[in-house]
Formats: structure tokens, sequence, C-alpha cells
């Protein structure tokens, strides 16, 4: 697996900054569990500091923990044991090591579905960047849980089972229409998030 090289990476700090700085959703991804095969978003690529045109191709769950900061890489590898085992959505923050050498905090959300056996199948899910909340707060934050408590949350969790059910269909407008609803749907839960720890701090 190439991993992009810090020293003369192919995108800067500023650049990549910018692009996340356009918005707070970083991307989506898709696990193949029986083939270990993850494809991920260009940008969500950059993030674990990985090729995107490897991640676009399918790479192994293991190339992307090792972008994951080594602190955070066993509960990285625990959440998605969880959520392969019980079928159940996820949501869980850490911290990854970025091409451009920056390590950033993420937020990440999906689920992992079973087969009538109960073995796992397919998950997705989106990611999204809280950096700059996570470093205003001052002291570590608790974990989130996977219940949802608020609509958001239930419907990020819907649109991330409706999604991997069009997925199967051969219609690219409903698949494009998904895919879009899942960021929207992302974008507002980022927005949830700071509001709460900003309610924490006060």
């Amino acid at each position: 697996m190439r991993r992009i090289q810090t020293r003369g990476a192919q995108v800067s700090q500023i650049m990549l900054q910018q692009a996340l700085d356009a918005s707070d959703t970083i991307g989506q991804w898709e696990y193949d569990v029986p083939n270990d095969r993850v494809y991920a978003d260009a940008l969500v690529a950059l993030v674990f500091n990985l090729d995107p045109a490897e991640t676009a191709a399918g790479t192994s769950l293991d190339a992307f923990r090792a972008g994951v900061h080594p602190e955070d890489r066993e509960r990285f590898i625990q959440e998605i044991k969880r959520s392969t085992e019980t079928g159940l959505c996820c949501t869980f923050e850490y911290r990854v090591c970025s091409a451009d050498g920056v390590v950033r905090w993420v937020l990440d959300r999906g689920r992992i579905a079973l087969d009538k056996d109960g073995r796992p199948q397919r998950g997705n899910g989106v990611l999204i960047d809280i950096t700059q909340s996570r470093l205003a707060k001052q002291e570590e934050s608790s974990e989130l849980t996977c219940q949802a408590r608020h609509p958001l949350e239930l419907a990020a969790e819907h649109c991330l089972a409706a999604r991997e059910a069009i997925h199967e269909l051969p219609e690219p407008l409903l698949h494009t229409m998904s895919d879009m609803l899942l960021l929207e749907v992302g974008r507002a839960l980022s927005k949830l998030t700071d509001e709460r720890r900003r309610g924490a701090m006060n």
C-alpha cells in the first residue's frame, strides 16, 4: 500500500485545510467486509494519508488503521469489530495523521449490515472533521454513543441503511440522491455535535 509522503506530498496543508473548511463533512466510505476492501472518497483518503486512486479501487482496513493516530488505533479496531458483530450503528471520535502532516480529529458514523446468518457483509458511513471544535475544548470529551436520542442521529442511521439498500439497485439517480442526503445529514449532525460541546463548556 503506497502512502503519501509528507515531504513533497501531492497536497499541501493549505490545500487540504481549504478543502476541509469548504464542508464539515470529509466524505463517505464503504466496507466490503468478506473481502476486506474499503472504498472511500479522495478527501477521506488524504485525511488518512492514503493514495486516493487506491482507495477508490478499494484497499484493506489495515491500511486505514495505519493512518489513525497510534493512541487511537486499538479503539478504532474495537469499534469496527463491535459493529461487525452487532450490525448496530457506530459513532466515535478519533485522530488521524493526514497527508499534510497535521493530526486531525474526525467523527466517524456508520454501520455494517449483517446477513440472515449474522455474518457481516457490507458497511457504509460518513466522516466529519471536528478538529476545530475539538481543539476549542480544554478537556477530553467522552465518546459519543450510538443510541439515536436526537432526530438527526436517528435520521443519520436511517440514511445509512437506506443508502445501503438503494446502492443495490441499478438506479444511478437514486444513488446520487441518497449520497447527497447522507452528506447533508452529516453536515447537520456535525453542527449538532458542535452545539452540544459548546453547551457542555458553558
